[in-house]
């Protein structure tokens, strides 16, 4: 989730902390960093909405918030300085600290990237169905087919155990199969 703030530049003040100093110096005049802030786990979506609102209504130089999805308790912040992202978020309930230092967007690459469910599906995975008539039901994987996208399932709740083919975006893997703990 991206959320972009147009602001005006506003000049910077004194930071008074040498830490914050040095990372406002590593920025060149006019240019944006990335600054993490640390969150509660699960609660991330929540503290980038209440940045975002916070950097409009006080006009803060914040120019993007970003939730990474496979990423839990980190929100990253595009900012001019980092005295600008914690008048944004101090005070936030669930705002534990922002860290130090900047993030290049290079190492935010891997976040933005999705990468398809069936490349981390195995053969004896066990799944649950996420959509469909069969939503909620648990199922070993017999098959998985990348060119299609698809997995061929074997119910472990049925009476009966018949081969059903399913996309790979209607399940959700639950634990890895014997196969691969063995390796």
């Amino acid at each position: 989730m991206t959320e972009e703030v147009e602001g005006e530049t506003q000049p910077q003040e004194e930071a008074s902390e040498s830490v914050e100093q040095a990372e406002a110096a590593e920025a060149k005049p006019g240019e944006s960093q990335v600054y993490v802030v640390k969150t509660t786990s699960g609660q991330e979506a929540n503290v980038a909405n209440l940045i975002y609102m916070r950097a409009l209504t006080n006009k803060l130089p914040i120019y993007a918030v970003m939730v990474a999805e496979g990423l839990k308790g980190y929100v990253f912040v595009e900012a001019a300085g980092p005295h600008f992202v914690d008048d944004a978020s101090s005070g936030i309930k669930h705002v534990k600290q922002r860290l130090q230092g900047v993030t290049s967007p290079e190492d935010l690459e891997r976040y933005l990237l999705v990468k398809p469910v069936v490349e981390e599906l195995n053969v004896e995975d066990v799944v649950e169905v996420v959509g469909g008539p069969l939503k909620g039901m648990k199922a070993k994987i017999v098959k998985v087919d990348k060119v299609k996208n698809e997995v061929t399932l074997e119910l472990l709740e049925a009476a009966v155990t018949m081969p059903i083919t399913v996309n790979a975006d209607y399940v959700r893997l639950v634990s890895r199969g014997k196969r691969e703990k063995e390796e």
